[in-house]
């Protein structure tokens, strides 16, 4: 290890950890090597540069995993970036099942992580797509033919708020169940209140 601080929140992440507990520490040690600042964010260790948020180490049941926060500008030459799912605009993550992959592949690690701090040092960013992007499935275009209110209320709603309402209402195959999904949440959409709230 570096001489860079520990935080003492990953520190107890660590110890709590009973599962990827090994490979956990060994990103860790490669991500502090690459003399990044060790926070703890959104529940898990996450490294920054100057403030930007540069990577975070996450677990789920069936690997472990470094996600880089803009990954999607990352070049990618051993073609190992993931994109969670086809929603994720910015995020990619390197997956891992044993921490004999990590060490195999520290210096691609390193070299990865170099790459998105000089990312963030040239100031790039991710060009989202725009809500208008995301194309408004018919039922809800029924409904706020139906209920004007409805439709300004939608409009009210922040850009994020529109989009998670997008996404779910676009994301059955039947028609049927669009059209419930959007009955159920237009009171919630005329309260002001987002998918989540």
């Amino acid at each position: 290890m570096t001489n860079r601080t520990l935080n003492p929140k990953v520190n107890e992440f660590l110890g709590k950890a009973k599962r990827w507990k090994e490979e956990f520490e060994k990103l860790r040690a490669i991500v502090l090597d690459c003399e990044l600042t060790e926070e703890f964010k959104w529940m898990h260790p996450c490294y920054t540069f100057e403030n930007k948020n540069i990577v975070l180490i996450h677990g789920f049941k069936e690997y472990c995993a470094l996600l880089f926060h803009k990954g999607s500008l990352l070049k990618d030459p051993n073609g190992i970036l993931i994109q969670q799912t086809e929603n994720v605009q910015a995020a990619r993550q390197i997956r891992f099942t044993n921490v004999q992959e990590i060490v195999e592949m520290e210096s691609i690690l390193k070299a990865y992580i170099h790459e998105a701090v000089e990312v963030e040092i040239a100031g790039l960013e991710v060009d989202f797509k725009k809500n208008e992007d995301y194309s408004m499935p018919e039922e809800l275009q029924h409904k706020f033919d139906e209920s004007p209110a409805l439709k300004s209320a939608f409009e009210a709603l922040t850009p994020g708020r529109q989009r998670a309402y997008l996404l779910h209402f676009a994301q059955p195959k039947q028609s049927k169940t669009r059209v419930a999904r959007v009955e159920k949440y237009a009171q919630q959409i005329l309260d002001g209140k987002g998918l989540n709230d």
